[in-house]
C-alpha cells in the first residue's frame, strides 16, 4: 500500500536524499518503497538547532536520512550524556529514543525527540 501525501502549494518534502518543492498548486503524491520521507514541518535545519535537545532531534533526523546512520551514533551518545548530567529528568525520553535507534526505527526516534524538546521548553520556562 502506497503512502499518500498531500502537499500544500510551495511545500517542501525530502524523499531519500532529494529535496522536492511543490509548485503553486496542491499536489497528492502516492509513494511506494522504503526511502526516508520527511515533510517540511518535520525538517529541522542546522541553524534551528539552537538548544541541546533540538541538536538531538537534528542528529536523529540525520540518522534517519543517512544510508549509514550508525556513523552518527557516537555523536548522539555524546550529546545525551551532557544533557542527562544537566537534566536527569530527560532520562525517560532517552530510554525510548535509544530503544528506537537500536531497532533502526529512526522516524519514531524523531517523534520521541519532539517530546524531549517540549520537555526541555518546560524546564527552561521554569528557570
Amino acid at each position: 500500500m502506497a503512502l499518500v501525501i498531500d502537499l500544500k502549494p510551495e511545500e517542501k518534502i525530502i524523499i531519500g536524499n532529494a529535496l522536492i518543492t511543490n509548485d503553486d498548486n496542491r499536489t497528492r503524491l502516492h509513494i511506494e518503497g522504503d526511502a526516508p520521507i520527511l515533510r517540511e514541518k518535520d525538517i529541522m535545519r542546522e541553524d534551528e538547532a539552537d538548544t541541546p535537545c533540538k541538536k538531538i532531534y537534528l542528529t536523529v533526523q540525520l540518522m534517519y536520512l543517512s544510508p549509514s546512520p550508525d556513523k552518527l551514533h557516537d555523536v548522539y551518545f555524546d550529546q545525551i550524556r551532557e544533557i542527562q548530567e544537566a537534566a536527569p529528568s530527560t532520562g525517560t525520553f532517552f530510554l525510548k529514543i535509544n530503544d528506537y535507534i537500536l531497532k533502526n526505527q529512526y522516524y519514531k526516534a524523531m517523534k520521541e525527540s519532539r517530546e524531549l524538546i517540549a520537555h526541555e521548553s518546560e524546564l527552561l520556562g521554569n528557570v
